[in-house]
């Protein structure tokens, strides 16, 4: 079993990646070294932007073990308890056949 990458984590990623690219482009400016705070400034940005990536990239992780685990969990319970997960199965399908009649 296999999980990749949910798309919405790798837009959230480019984007990211955009936004860091054109900061530091904006702060590498070599008109703005004449003042003294944009060295402590560029600093500021680097360290935030990198516990930034680190934080989406351990949430991307955390997201994906998570899926991992549910899957394995239901995969489980699927295997244990075969006719209660095919009563439930024809529950929800009678159901669903039923409201797309009502339409």
């Amino acid at each position: 079993m296999s999980f990749s990458v949910p798309e919405t984590v790798t837009n959230a990623q480019a984007d990211l990646e955009r936004l860091v690219s054109d900061l530091r482009g904006l702060l590498a400016n070599k008109e703005l070294d004449g003042i003294p705070e944009i060295g402590a400034l560029r600093e500021r940005v680097d360290e935030g932007l990198n516990r930034a990536r680190d934080s989406a990239v351990h949430a991307a992780q955390d997201a994906a073990r998570q899926a991992r685990e549910a899957a394995a969990v239901a995969d489980r319970y699927a295997h244990d308890e075969p006719w209660r997960v095919a009563g439930v199965a024809l529950a929800v399908g009678t159901l669903v056949g039923f409201l797309l009649a009502k339409r």
